[in-house]
């Protein structure tokens, strides 16, 4: 009985989940729409329109599954969605401005025998019968959406899928539309969802309403019941009354509060006033006079002119800031101020000069030291990247615009912020930037999950907030309090201890070294040979192991690399699961820091289980590690795939390189009566190189006849390194 339910089912939504870049855009939608028209109702940034596009195939879906009459079009490409039966009126309606009217509906018309024909099109808008040669650039809104939806309709879909369509019509167009969706309604062989957000026309469709908030599907309401409860509009969807009522409900015409402001003195204190405190939605009532009067401010003539004065030198020249150290309490003022505050207080009381800074993408004024507007001037773009209608791409642009604002503050000692995954993903990409070292929390509902797309290669702690980041209670009071006082810990340590936490004069230098588990002995030996002159810090080459190396050489907190095991490019280029990124070897190209590199673990691809392997390597040859971990030999022609990449990156590098190739294998597994011991596989890997790395008298390729674990291989490494570091770190001392 379930089964066939869902099968006739004209859209079943399960678990649905998206995300742009790390901003977690839907959460775990569930929808049916079993026949009729239905409203999916919602703030602006809540995820409607993704929803849309993901229905559509316009967007990639991370999880959970969509069904059109019982088929599942999961991850279908759009043509096909579209060949089987889903139409879709986008929002902003995306005509061809010089296609006539005609034109639009003939080409619209092919795909799908039904009902709709272009004759029906005409009877049912003969306005658009009137206008058939004029181009879509020629037509009213009302035209063009009326265009709009008679091409989807030309499509004769089962399911049509309709993204704001009365978004700026008149009025009478807007009641054109409604009578067009209940007769659409009535049509058993069409189902409609539609994104609404004027609340008249989403209840006056369909009998139940669904509320989208952050991602979700928050209710499913009686039509009735939502447009009789304004409270709940208000609460969930921003609505407010268009006037403010007297008792009797009457609107007031006159009286104390409509009187204008008085007009300031020129010379003497003037009042701030700001006509809207909360930036208006299309549901938003006028702001009453008594609240603007609240939220305004007294200041002298000349305290505004300097504002003024100030603002505009900092917006164009904003140089880094210093002084003090402070603590940055970062987040989305708009949905987390209270607790935010309640962080900034805590961190306060330790006598920590903190700065509150708002990141919300929402366009609505906080109270704050640092505002949203301020930070989204960062981005490359300016503010109009920061707030648009697509929350993910606002959440995206944001988090680019704080990173920048981030980079140039020069007196940060730490970080923290709480929220969801969305707050998270917000700030994650500044605090990485930030130096190892620099105190970084996140308090967070996402962090007892994966937090590897949010910490990276960078020393960010993630705290778990137990409860939802959402109001103060018992619990979230005692983890946002706990949670603000270690990081009030750590900057205060750092700050008074700093010898403990950088380089004191006169140090080692540090060197990054990259290790596995069948490269071990080799490391061990290369650390104990330099050990008297070098600090050596070892990085295991597991995805993360080699970004936090390079972080580090980006950071100029390593003085040198010996990249002895590449693992990491062969999961990149075959799939593996400790891939490293493209930008592997990036920093090296950037600093030109002394770089020995050699090939250590290329002999293997790193997969979990045996059963995950994909279905493409059956048959190759295997290796289990442990019952978790399962290798698998890299063949010839992989091995001179990797030798050209490698060679690629290493021809971009000017500093001192020194790379090499140790013809006894290239791992413990890879020597000789070892199970991965291929002498042509690797021959076919150092042909590559040699043949497409451009050899110079400061890029070297060196062949030695040992494997990389053999102790003269380590040694002829340590040497190599002295070599080149004494050359450059005489340079390096001289200069400083």
């Amino acid at each position: 009985m379930t089964e066939t339910r869902r099968s006739n089912a004209a859209l079943e939504v399960r678990g649905l989940d998206v995300y742009y870049g790390h901003s977690h855009a839907l959460q775990g939608v569930d929808l049916t729409l079993e026949s009729g028209v239905f409203s999916v109702v919602g703030r602006n940034g809540m995820g409607k329109t993704t929803l849309c596009k993901a229905i559509m195939g316009l967007v990639g879906v991370s999880g959970g599954s969509i069904r059109v009459r019982g088929e599942d079009i999961t991850r279908r490409p759009p043509a096909q969605i579209a060949r089987l039966g889903v139409g879709y009126v986008p929002q902003g309606r995306r005509l061809w401005r010089s296609l006539s009217v005609d034109e639009h509906l003939q080409l619209a018309g092919g795909m799908r025998q039904g009902a709709w024909t272009i004759e029906r099109i005409y009877d049912t808008f003969p306005r658009l019968a009137e206008r058939r040669g004029h181009g879509g650039g020629q037509l009213s809104g009302g035209e063009q959406q009326m265009l709009a939806i008679s091409r989807a309709l030309l499509t004769n879909p089962h399911l049509l899928i309709m993204d704001e369509p009365t978004e700026g019509l008149a009025p009478v167009i807007v009641a054109q539309v409604e009578d067009m969706l209940l007769q659409l309604g009535e049509d058993d062989d069409m189902a409609v969802l539609v994104i609404e957000q004027n609340i008249g026309v989403a209840t006056a469709i369909s009998r139940n309403v669904a509320i989208m908030v952050n991602g979700r599907i928050n209710r499913i309401i009686d039509s009735g019941q939502l447009a009789a409860d304004r409270e709940l509009q208000q609460r969930l969807l921003g609505v407010g009354l268009h006037a403010e009522l007297e008792p009797d409900g009457d609107i007031s015409p006159s009286g104390p509060e409509t009187r204008p402001a008085p007009a300031p003195r020129p010379d003497g204190p003037i009042r701030i006033y700001i006509s809207n405190p909360t930036l208006p939605t299309r549901w938003s009532q006028p702001v009453p006079i008594a609240r603007i009067e609240a939220a305004a401010r007294t200041v002298s003539t000349h305290v505004a002119r300097l504002e003024g004065t100030m603002r505009r030198q900092r917006e164009a020249a904003a140089p880094p800031t210093t002084g003090p150290p402070v603590v940055l309490v970062v987040g989305t003022l708009d949905t987390k101020g209270t607790e935010l505050r309640f962080i900034r207080d805590v961190i306060a009381g330790t006598g920590l000069r903190t700065r509150l800074v708002d990141v919300s993408t929402s366009g609505r004024h906080s109270s704050c030291d640092v505002s949203a507007q301020e930070i989204a001037l960062n981005h490359g773009r300016g503010g109009s990247a920061v707030f648009g209608a697509d929350r993910g791409t606002a959440v995206t642009a944001m988090a680019d615009a704080f990173a920048n604002w981030l980079r140039r503050q020069g007196n940060v000692a730490g970080v923290i912020s709480a929220g969801g995954s969305g707050a998270a993903s917000l700030v994650a990409p500044a605090m990485r930037a930030l130096p190892v070292g620099v105190p970084k929390l996140i308090i967070s509902s996402v962090a007892s999950g994966d937090v590897g797309p949010y910490v990276g290669p960078a020393d960010i702690t993630m705290m778990y907030s137990v409860t939802d980041v959402q109001g103060l209670n018992s619990i979230s009071r005692a983890v946002l309090a706990n949670g603000a006082n270690a990081l009030a810990g750590m900057v205060k340590a750092r700050i008074d201890t700093p010898a403990a936490t950088t380089r004191e004069a006169g140090a080692l230098p540090s060197v990054g070294i990259t290790m596995f588990g069948v490269t071990t002995p080799a490391v061990q030996k290369i650390t104990a040979d330099l050990r008297d002159d070098f600090e050596c810090l070892v990085f295991h080459a597991t995805g993360v192991g080699g970004r936090s190396m390079e972080k580090l050489v980006e950071s100029g907190q390593l003085s040198g690399v010996i990249d002895l095991t590449t693992t990491e490019i062969c999961d990149l280029l075959m799939g593996g699961v400790f891939p490293a990124t493209e930008d592997r070897f990036g920093a090296i190209i950037r600093t030109r820091l002394p770089y020995i590199g050699s090939v250590g673990a290329l002999d293997m691809v790193n997969f979990g289980a045996p059963d995950t392997i994909p279905e493409r390597y059956r048959g190759r040859k295997f290796h289990v590690h442990n019952p978790q971990v399962t290798l698998m030999r890299t063949t010839a022609e992989e091995n001179e795939r990797m030798g050209r990449w490698i060679a690629d990156r290493l021809n971009q590098m000017d500093g001192p390189v020194r790379f090499f190739l140790p013809e006894g294998g290239v791992s413990a597994l890879d020597a000789r009566g070892q199970p991965f011991w291929d002498p042509d596989a690797d021959a076919a890997l150092f042909r590559a190189l040699e043949r497409n790395v451009r050899q110079t008298g400061n890029r070297q390729l060196i062949r030695t006849p040992k494997n990389i674990n053999d102790p003269d291989f380590a040694a002829a490494i340590a040497s190599a390194f002295r070599t080149l570091f004494g050359r450059t770190g005489t340079r390096r001392r001289l200069a400083r």
